[in-house]
């Protein structure tokens, strides 16, 4: 069935772009539009073109994430409990808990994604949420993922995500107690400077926070117990939940990020902007320093339009000589790999981080050593650092790398975009695997099955 008989209308634009009803709606929201032309002052700040292919549509794009991202401030919880409670007795005979009367009731692995009001950047959560009916009632199941995602769609930080789960379910289903235990994870703050001087850069910030109410509000309760004892095959470990004292601090890296480059004040003024057109308060104390923390982000990936200084590097196959002056032959080769070599990027498209790894497989002359992995992994995140998407970064790495290696590369880029979990589409665990190669290699499907199967079977996401 066509897109007309299905009675799903879009209109094409001229770039090629289709918008569907719904969308066009949303373009002419005078939101939006505040939030386009904020966004369109960060790229030039970035010292980009903003009618270039690849980011004509970007501050709409940019715009419909972030109103999607944050929809939970337009939405009640009473609107999704009401009409969700459901008759359940208890126990008919002996001593006990169960049903609807003090049995424990734990939803696991509710993936969630949520905007730091900190940095403005998404962070990813695992949310266990459990509550003990009383009134011999219970709640819809899928009413506890709701509710969560209410608060998760908002500016947040864990603690107080947590907290406003625990309340809005103990206030709208009235049970014994409530518990909701989150694990967080958040991107770090990277910079060229960071990773070029420390290879051991941690990529990831965790947090493990959790809050209680009724029956749950004493944190020594044999129903925590009970709770986390359910919870013990997720990896949730319990020495490592932070307390209320310890989650005073932001758990955000851009509060320890050392960098004290003062960012551009119209940029600061936009992200303002875009913090007043999601309803928010860019005053709100928890908000003061967040323009400030994004731009700095950003910054990392300005167009510095800096060229690539091999250093006398880029010398072909032909040009390596045996210790004895002679060229080498190019019958005794050896595949040589370098693989997991780390990045990270900003999608050009939605202005969202994406990560993940570099595998590069060459061949070389037998008796010569290796090229440095250093070296490889310099150039990765020479073109990791930039406004970028998947399929060009992969071309570039293998172009710069060709005249280095000898002309016959693979590259493979494996990776993990956040636009794929902080939009509509919000799929979870997803990877995405791009391939590159050049000379021997795009001609001998031997040799790519051969550096295909070196390739650890590891995942790039640190999910938790």
């Amino acid at each position: 069935m066509g897109v007309l008989d299905g009675g799903h209308f879009c209109l094409e634009l001229e770039n090629g772009m289709k918008l569907d009803a719904s969308e066009l709606g949303l373009e002419k929201e005078p939101e939006t539009i505040v939030i386009e032309d904020a966004v369109k002052v960060l790229l030039q700040g970035l010292g980009e073109d903003v009618n270039r292919e690849g980011l004509k549509k970007t501050p709409f794009r940019v715009a419909k994430a972030l109103r999607e991202g944050t929809r939970g401030y337009k939405q009640k919880v009473k609107d999704i409990v009401q009409g969700a409670l459901f008759p359940e007795v208890g126990l008919h005979d002996g001593v006990g808990h169960a049903g609807g009367a003090g049995g424990l009731v734990i939803v696991r692995d509710l993936d969630l994604f949520s905007y730091c009001e900190s940095c403005l950047l998404p962070f990813q959560v695992k949310c266990h949420v459990g509550y003990v009916p009383s009134g011999q009632r219970v709640v819809g199941l899928s009413k506890l993922s709701r509710v969560a995602d209410i608060f998760a769609k908002r500016l947040q930080d864990p603690q107080r995500l947590a907290d406003d789960v625990c309340s809005a379910l103990h206030h709208g289903i009235k049970p014994a107690g409530v518990a909701v235990i989150l694990q967080c994870l958040h991107i770090h703050f990277p910079n060229l400077e960071s990773v070029f001087l420390n290879s051991k850069h941690q990529g990831w910030v965790k947090v493990l926070v959790s809050s209680g109410s009724g029956v749950f509000e004493n944190e020594n309760a044999d129903v925590w117990s009970d709770f986390l004892g359910l919870l013990k095959f997720r990896g949730v470990a319990v020495e490592k939940i932070l307390t209320r004292d310890s989650t005073n601090q932001s758990w955000c890296p851009s509060y320890s990020s050392s960098e004290l480059v003062v960012p551009n004040h119209g940029m600061v003024a936009a992200v303002a902007s875009i913090l007043r057109s999601l309803g928010e308060d860019p005053l709100r104390e928890e908000l003061v320093e967040t323009p400030s923390h994004f731009v700095r982000w950003l910054m990392n990936f300005q167009n510095t339009k800096l060229e690539m200084k091999l250093n006398g590097f880029a010398c072909g196959r032909t040009d390596l000589l045996k210790p004895s002056g002679e060229v080498c032959s190019h019958n005794n080769e050896q595949m040589h790999s370098e693989l997991n070599l780390s990045f990270c990027s900003q999608c050009e498209h939605h202005l969202l981080p994406f990560h993940g790894v570099v595998h590069i497989g060459y061949f070389f002359p037998e008796g010569f050593n290796p090229i440095g992995k250093s070296l490889l992994q310099s150039i990765v995140h020479f073109y990791g650092f930039k406004l970028q998407v998947q399929e060009r970064l992969t071309r570039q790495i293998a172009e710069t790398v060709s005249p280095i290696l000898g002309g016959d590369i693979m590259v493979v880029v494996e990776a993990n975009h956040t636009c794929m979990i902080s939009r509509g589409i919000e799929k979870f665990g997803s990877n995405t695997a791009t391939i590159a190669v050049l000379g021997r290699f795009s001609t001998d499907p031997a040799a790519r099955a051969m550096f295909l199967q070196s390739i650890p079977n590891s995942t790039t996401s640190g999910i938790l």
